[in-house]
């Protein structure tokens, strides 16, 4: 567990650089955006290695049906993370797509997983994204939402998503559990 520990600790410390040392940040110009993406490549490559090596401890046992909703708490997840929120007219006054994208895919993991590694990983990042919002919405107050956009987009990158969640559950079958029913 303290391998996953070290990887979330990484993940939130190179995605708080920005807030936490804004001076030490602009100081180093485009550099600092190569440390924050080693920071976070590094902390994936922890956290991934640290889960599946930690001990299967079980909270509870989710119900099969969860899996369903997983799946499709996913395609939205997918949705609000891909170019959509910032070109599709559907969500073109949400303030923090990406953000609650991520939370869906972490509230999505915790519905199907049931063991205490699963809560530590997927519920740091949850508070982690849902405390970022907060954070950004302190920092800058003035935020305003984009106008326009096309339903086009937003129909693209929704099929995308689909197409998408089916290549991520191929590849997460290959590394994981096969996170379709049937």
């Amino acid at each position: 567990m303290i391998v996953l520990i070290l990887g979330l600790t990484l993940w939130v410390a190179a995605h708080a650089f920005k807030r936490i040392l804004p001076q030490r940040r602009i100081a180093m110009g485009d550099r600092a955006k190569g440390l924050v993406a080693a920071g976070v490549l590094g902390s994936v490559v922890l956290m991934v290695f640290g889960y599946r090596a930690a001990p299967y401890i079980d909270l509870w046992y989710p119900p099969s049906f969860m899996v369903h909703l997983n799946n499709l708490l996913m395609v939205f997840a997918l949705y609000l993370t891909s170019p959509a929120p910032k070109r599709g007219k559907l969500v073109a006054g949400m303030r923090h797509p990406m953000q609650t994208g991520f939370a869906l895919w972490a509230i999505a993991h915790l519905l199907v997983n049931g063991d205490l590694a699963s809560v530590i990983l997927f519920g740091t990042l949850l508070a982690w994204s849902a405390v970022t919002a907060q954070v950004i919405n302190r920092a800058e107050p003035d935020w305003q939402p984009r106008s326009g956009g096309s339903y086009a987009i937003d129909g693209v990158c929704f099929v995308a998503s689909i197409v998408l969640l089916g290549v991520v559950g191929y590849v997460h079958g290959l590394l994981g559990p096969w996170p379709f029913p049937g």
